[in-house]
C-alpha cells in the first residue's frame, strides 16, 4: 500500500501510450458510480435501518485494487491495467478523504495527506497534462516495484479472508446485495452513459462490480465500527463473486 501500489499506480498512469482524456474519463465515470453508491446506499441503508457510519463505506467501496486489478489484468491486458488503475485511483483517493469522514464522522485531510498514493496521482497526472518526458530510471524503477504489488495484493486478499467469518448473515446479505448488484447495474448504466466502448466499457462494469474491499474492515476496527458485521460482509460479498465475477467476464469478453 505505501510503495508498491504507488508505483502500479504511477508506471501504469505513464508508462503506457493511453490517451489522457481516455484516462480522464474513467476518473469520471468512476466518480459518478461512488457518488450513486452512497446516493442509493444511502437510501436502502435507512430503509432497513441499519446505521451510515458503519456500513455505508462498505457499500460504495469496491475491492478494485486486490481483486480487481488483476481481473482486468486478466481481460483486457495492459490497457485494461492502465484503465483499471485510473479506477482503483479514484476509489482509494475518495476513501482515504470522504471515506474516512464517514468512517470517523469528522471531515479532515490529514490521512489523505499522508497516503502515498495521493502523491502518486498527482505526479502522474501532471506528467500526463503537461507532457513531461519521465526519466528512463524513474520508469523502470516505478514498473519494477509496481509489478510485484499485483500478485501480492491476491495473497494479501486470500490471508485477509482465511482470518474473517460470517455471524451476521442478514447484514452481510444487504451489503453483498447492494455492493455488487447494485454496482453492475451502476456500471453497466454508466457505460452507457459515457459511450465507453471495448476495454473501458469492460473495466468500469468489472470493477464496479467488485465484492466489498477488505481495507474497510480494518477501518471498521480503528474506528470501532461494528467490524464483525463488516467482517461477515466482506466474506460472503467475496463468496457470491466468485460466481458473479465469472458469469460478468463471459458476457464481457467476446467468444
Amino acid at each position: 500500500m505505501n510503495i508498491g501500489a504507488p508505483c502500479l499506480v504511477f508506471s501504469s498512469l505513464v508508462g503506457l501510450e493511453l490517451d489522457p482524456s481516455a484516462m480522464l474519463q474513467m476518473v469520471l465515470a468512476m466518480t459518478v458510480a461512488l457518488a450513486s453508491f452512497a446516493l442509493i446506499g444511502a437510501l436502502v441503508l435507512r430503509s432497513v435501518g441499519l446505521p451510515y457510519h458503519s456500513y455505508l463505506s462498505p457499500v460504495i467501496f469496491g475491492n478494485t485494487g486486490n481483486m480487481g486489478l488483476p481481473v482486468c489484468l486478466f481481460a483486457f491486458g495492459d490497457v485494461g491495467l492502465a484503465l483499471g488503475v485510473c479506477v482503483y485511483a479514484t476509489n482509494t483517493f475518495v476513501q482515504f478523504s470522504g471515506g474516512l469522514w464517514i468512517w470517523s464522522g469528522t471531515t479532515s485531510l490529514e490521512q489523505l495527506l499522508r497516503t502515498p498514493l495521493t502523491y502518486a496521482v498527482v505526479l502522474a497526472a501532471s506528467a500526463l497534462a503537461l507532457d513531461l518526458p519521465v526519466p528512463t530510471t524513474v520508469e523502470r524503477t516505478t514498473k519494477l516495484l509496481g509489478d510485484f504489488t499485483i500478485p501480492l495484493m491476491s495473497l494479501t486478499l486470500g490471508v485477509t479472508l482465511g482470518r474473517l467469518v460470517i455471524t451476521d448473515l442478514r447484514s452481510a446479505a444487504i451489503l453483498s446485495v447492494l455492493r455488487i448488484g447494485v454496482g453492475l447495474l451502476v456500471g453497466v448504466t454508466l457505460a452507457s452513459l459515457f459511450g465507453l466502448e471495448g476495454a473501458a466499457r469492460g473495466v468500469i462494469i468489472l470493477q464496479c462490480s467488485m465484492p466489498i474491499a477488505v481495507i474497510n474492515y480494518l477501518l471498521a476496527e480503528k474506528y470501532e465500527r461494528e467490524a464483525t458485521q463488516v467482517a461477515s460482509a466482506i466474506v460472503l460479498s467475496t463468496l457470491v463473486s466468485l460466481a458473479t465475477l465469472p458469469l460478468i467476464l463471459a458476457w464481457l469478453l467476446p467468444g
